[in-house]
């Protein structure tokens, strides 16, 4: 009988990553790329979207293999061509732009951005002056102006909200960018309120639910990893924001990229556990990666660590959206 060769048994390397839960994907994210993604389906290529669908590049250049045509503004689109315009929301001159040069449009904005819009049009309309958290230039910010420029006036952080011109009156109102970071708002609003003691609440947080899931996860694991890893684009804000919750949580170091490719061997000497997520525009293939990545450097062992779970699903657009049997009619 032959011998049997014993196999040496695998010995852990004690050395783990901390998966947060949630990560990636959101909601709004998943109805704006399935939106593109559907019309190409429906229309053939090319179908033009207006600004990035959203902020994640793997996925712009995914969309832009399958013939997607991303452009800035819409008199780059030809006359009468089909338009997507992209999750993070447009002011209403964008759609009299597009209305103007006869051409199709999709909104594939996120409803959680759409609720922030409609709450600018009905404090605007009730004579409230509106001070609007968040980032100059970024996206969503200029559409929500676009909806009251005559009543917003912009509040970047906390160290602006000393500085800012105030208004006087009772009607003030704040409103917020809603993938900012959870804390830093709140103290923007607790030093304006300092300044503003009227300053009312909007209805509801304007935060959007899936940016607070993914710090609060962040929260978590911060304290208990040694490097933290985000991906995301440079230019995604609520990836960017992981990384600061990272920091402010206890990580000693924390790094954003897009890819496994970015990652450094050099982060990782003497180190016995990596944190990881994704923000709310990252495709989960693109943490596999970076599992795979850190099991070969010796990340065998992989704890999920869940903040909350996510349910909510957001219904595509109209334009979009596949036709129901005749049996459920």
């Amino acid at each position: 009988m032959d011998a049997v060769t014993a196999v040496p048994p695998v010995v852990p390397t004690g050395r783990r990553v901390l998966l947060a839960a949630p990560r990636g994907y959101c909601a709004g994210v998943d109805r704006a790329v399935q939106t593109v993604e559907r019309a190409l389906e429906l229309h053939g290529a090319p179908v033009y979207v207006r600004k990035e669908i959203v902020h994640n590049k793997y996925v712009v250049a995914a969309l832009q293999e399958r013939g997607a045509v991303f452009v800035e503004e819409t008199d780059e689109v030809p006359e009468g061509a089909l338009v997507v315009f992209s999750a993070h929301g447009v002011a209403p001159d964008v759609h009299e732009q597009a209305a103007a040069r006869g051409l199709r449009t999709i909104d594939a904005t996120c409803p959680l951005v759409t609720k922030v819009h409609n709450e600018a049009r009905r404090f605007a309309a009730d004579g409230y002056r509106i001070m609007l958290i968040g980032h100059e230039g970024h996206e969503e910010v200029v559409g929500t102006t676009g909806e009251a420029p005559a009543h917003i006036t912009l509040v970047e952080d906390p160290d602006h909200a000393a500085e800012v011109e105030v208004p006087d009156g009772d009607k003030v109102v704040w409103l917020s960018q809603t993938t900012l970071s959870v804390d830093e708002t709140a103290q923007t609003v607790e030093r304006l309120r300092a300044r503003v003691p009227q300053l009312v609440d909007p209805p509801s947080d304007d935060i959007c639910y899936a940016t607070q899931n993914r710090q609060n996860a962040v929260k978590l694991i911060g304290s208990r990893a040694d490097v933290m890893v985000v991906v995301g684009s440079a230019n995604s804000s609520n990836s960017v924001r992981l990384v600061e919750v990272a920091r402010d949580a206890g990580a000693a170091a924390a790094y954003r990229i897009d890819t496994a490719g970015e990652l450094d061997p050099l982060w990782f000497d003497g180190v016995r556990t990596v944190g990881l997520t994704s923000g709310a525009s990252v495709p989960e293939i693109l943490v596999r990666d970076v599992l795979d990545w850190l099991a070969a450097h010796g990340f065998d062992e992989v704890e999920e660590v869940e903040a909350t779970r996510e349910r909510l699903v957001f219904t595509l657009p109209k334009e979009v959206r596949s036709p129901r049997p005749a049996s459920e009619r």
